[in-house]
């Protein structure tokens, strides 16, 4: 993502459309939209074409543009789960590790990087009831594997909104869903998490359409991405009219739930009354 923001800058300033470029390249507008916004691997000829046709000529910078291309085409923590992890999930994995700031509505389940091991085999058991045990287990240790963005030094900020309705459906049982509980409690505590509940007495709000993630990156320039997850594949969007249009209703979503001082308070609350011990 990085290099393709710098390429994209580079094109600009000489005024080069993504048509030409393409051409260049042996290849469509397409791509190169593409490879700007970091969606596909880079190969090194096509790098050092870009450079040429761009009028970059110093030798150090071309050198450094081109061994980040290198660098990009190296395999990811996340392909050694590859058996288990459809090609529309990689590119969000991509995206999640790259992230600055990840804002996420979830009104069926927790968010994936909120789940505990225990929360994360029940859902991922009702998506892949036919799965054998060893399946199922994988699974569920890539999940785990994704949370620890948020343990790393420069980890970014997570802003959770989490309906009630996902909290009230005992996904797994009574013991994993007070376990799930204690771990936004938890979670809450960290410096770069937050987390609010949207209380049933909102009523209707601004996002019943469903759960979405948004994502920002360090790059200024690097667009918002807005992530929708379906059942077979999931949808990327980028669109400067379509991000506004979802960051707004994200605004109006935690104007709308419960802060997270009182959100841990409700938690707590919800975990006695819903999932009382003994």
């Amino acid at each position: 993502m990085v290099l393709g923001g710098q390429l994209r800058r580079l094109r600009e300033r000489r005024g080069i459309t993504r048509e030409k470029a393409g051409y260049e390249i042996r290849s469509s507008e397409s791509k190169i939209s593409r490879m700007e916004l970091g969606r596909v691997g880079f190969k090194e000829r096509d790098v050092a074409d870009l450079l040429t046709l761009y009028g970059v000529d110093d030798a150090e910078e071309r050198t450094a543009l081109v061994t980040l291309a290198r660098q990009a085409n190296q395999p990811n923590w996340w392909n050694r789960y590859g058996d288990v992890l459809p090609n529309w999930l990689q590119s969000y994995l991509g995206l999640e590790t790259a992230a600055t700031i990840i804002r996420s509505y979830e009104v069926q389940f927790v968010a994936g990087l909120l789940q505990t091991p225990g929360y994360a085999r029940a859902v991922i058991t009702l998506g892949h009831g036919a799965a054998s045990t060893e399946e199922i287990d994988r699974r569920v240790a890539l999940r785990i594997e994704r949370q620890k963005i948020l343990d790393r030094e420069n980890a970014p900020r997570m802003w959770a909104v989490i309906d009630e309705a996902a909290l009230r459906r005992p996904i797994g049982g009574a013991d994993v869903m007070r376990d799930q509980i204690d771990a936004l409690i938890t979670a809450s505590k960290r410096p770069n998490v937050q987390i609010q509940l949207l209380p049933f007495e909102v009523g209707g709000h601004a996002a019943a359409g469903g759960a979405y993630t948004i994502l920002r990156f360090p790059d200024r320039e690097l667009p918002d991405v807005v992530y929708i997850e379906q059942l077979t594949g999931a949808l990327y969007l980028d669109k400067r009219e379509d991000v506004d249009h979802y960051a707004i209703t994200m605004e109006r979503l935690c104007m709308e739930a419960a802060p997270p001082e009182e959100t841990v308070r409700r938690l707590a609350e919800l975990k006695r009354s819903a999932y009382p011990e003994g």
